[in-house]
């Protein structure tokens, strides 16, 4: 007789490598100033570090969930730990920006292989009356990840290095390999899928167009990138590929990469564009925090990430307890309170940041955030994932992870492309009035000092010192050096308050797509063999 697995001691397993590659989300935010010093690269660049990893993660994940439907979603999830694992080594051997960006499109790719088995898993090892708890412990994994990155980056960063934050994965890799070898049931569906190859280059080339072009806008001024070739063009040619993906879908009788049917499922498809907004959000929200954070309060990056500590444990500490209340009540209402609390800490954060303002004062709003955090994965999860049939559990895995990997790819790129922005314009707007406390002789001086350190600033997101313009007297140079560091702060400052409202913006709308999901009790489908199926 075959011995049963212990669905907890495989989830946990499970839990492991889908909390590394979670981390590595958010672990790079924390690193950014030091990658742009230490790699000689712009902001711009840096923000593409984090958006490869996205977008090589979402992309590929509708494939890799049919791939574990046929292959069995453990070797597929063994698959992608190895993929992960090395390519995290690669990245801390990089020595340029470029290298890294290649670097972390591996790691995506390993991500991508992984996370569609997790939730797979979850729906093969817990029936539906206790999948709640399972939900929560996947949803606290999720948040604690998510937001411990800054936390442990901001240590290694400051102690040994940017590279470290990818290198701090290998053991952990090798760890997650071994048990999963261990403890993880060999669950073989044998679905005979067939691989729809032309939506994949459609969604790929959509995705990758329009992240490119939002996300270049700025640095080719929204103009053109080469030859004809405009940025509205390229997201323009984008769009096209993504209608034309929908449209084949719709007329793929074969069997589609992306069944639309499964969208008729009211449930399915309101959590999948919450799932997306929640992307958008918690992406986003980190890089202007971090930049405000380091370059205007002044905090080393390990002070920076001990600062978001209590975020990170209050949303680990809350997700289990939502995750079985999920079970008891309905679930929308527990997603709608935890964005409506995100949103809510992340306005509180915009309206208390200022040049001098103190990191104590920041704590309270960070605890409302991490309430919010952890009132949303278990249940959005929950009920996203419950209302669909069990033969549909891998399709619906990838769908959903990918709703919320593409939100991210689009709130990184968005967020870089607005906060650039601002930090030109702000910075400029401050200069103008600063200016006026110089004598009129040394005006024109000052404000091309501080031009330049807009620029650069722009791409740099730290240039606090501020410029000093040679060749005055030394009390004009004192007075210049003052007004151009407060001219920074305030310019950054205000950049950040700024653009921290589009993802709180994006967060109501996510408010009004979970009210959009119907009350739902426990589904009691009769619990499938652990034995393999037949093909």
């Amino acid at each position: 007789m075959t011995k049963q697995p212990n669905p907890w001691a495989a989830l946990s397993a499970l839990c492991l490598g889908f909390f590394m590659i979670l981390l590595d989300t958010t672990i790079v935010s924390i690193a950014i100033p030091a990658m742009l010093r230490e790699l000689d690269a712009g902001l711009n660049s840096i923000v593409w570090v984090i958006s490869v990893y996205l977008l090589t993660y979402a992309v590929p994940m509708l494939f890799t969930s049919r791939l574990g439907d046929r292959f069995g979603p453990k070797q597929v999830f063994l698959a992608g730990l190895v993929v992960f694992t090395a390519a995290s080594l690669w990245c801390g051997l990089s020595g340029t920006v470029e290298m890294l960006i290649v670097a972390r499109a591996f790691q995506g790719i390993g991500a991508a292989l992984m996370t569609p088995q997790t939730l797979a898993f979850i729906t093969h090892l817990f029936p539906p009356a206790k999948r709640g708890p399972a939900m929560g412990m996947w949803g606290g994994i999720a948040g604690l990840a998510t937001i411990t990155g800054p936390l442990l980056g901001g240590v290694l960063v400051q102690h040994l290095g940017w590279e470290w934050i990818f290198f701090v994965n290998v053991p952990i890799g090798v760890i997650a390999i071994v048990l999963t070898v261990i403890l993880v049931p060999n669950w073989q569906p044998k679905h005979s899928h067939s691989f729809d190859v032309l939506g994949i280059v459609l969604s790929s080339l959509g995705l990758f167009l329009v992240v490119f072009g939002v996300q270049n806008g700025q640095q080719y001024d929204w103009g053109t990138v080469t030859g004809p070739i405009t940025v509205f063009e390229i997201i323009g040619a984008g769009v096209l590929f993504l209608v034309g993906f929908v449209v084949w879908q719709r007329y793929n009788r074969s069997e589609p990469l992306l069944p639309l049917q499964i969208f008729k499922n009211r449930n399915f498809s309101a959590g999948t564009l919450t799932a997306t907004t929640v992307g958008f959000a918690m992406t986003g929200m980190f890089i202007p925090l971090v930049i405000y954070i380091q370059s205007v309060i002044g905090l080393t990056p390990t002070l920076a990430g001990l600062l978001t500590a209590p975020m990170s444990l209050l949303a680990g500490i809350v997700a289990p307890f939502i995750g079985n209340l999920s079970d008891k009540v309905n679930g929308k209402y527990l997603v709608m309170g935890g964005l409506a609390s995100l949103a809510a800490g992340l306005g509180v954060i915009a309206l208390q940041a200022g040049p001098t303002t103190s990191s104590w004062a920041l704590i309270p709003a960070l605890l409302l955030c991490g309430i919010g955090i952890g009132c949303i994965f278990s249940p959005m999860s929950n009920v996203t994932m419950g209302s669909v049939e069990p033969r549909l559990a891998g399709t619906a895995s990838g769908i959903f992870n990918t709703a919320r990997q593409v939100g991210g790819v689009l709130g990184a790129a968005a967020i870089g492309v607005l906060l650039q922005a601002r930090i030109t314009a702000s910075i400029t707007d401050e200069a103008g009035k600063a200016a006026a406390g110089l004598p009129e002789q040394y005006r024109a001086p000052f404000l091309e000092g501080i031009g330049r350190a807009a620029s650069s600033t722009s791409e740099f997101g730290g240039n606090t010192a501020g410029p000093a313009p040679s060749g005055l007297p030394a009390d004009v140079a004192a007075k210049a050096q003052q007004l151009a560091e407060q001219v920074v702060h305030s310019g950054l400052t205000d950049a950040v308050k700024t653009t921290l409202i589009l993802p709180i913006v994006v967060l109501v709308l996510g408010i009004f797509a979970a009210a959009a999901m119907k009350p739902t009790a426990p589904r009691h489908y009769p619990a499938r063999s652990p034995e393999p199926a037949a093909a």
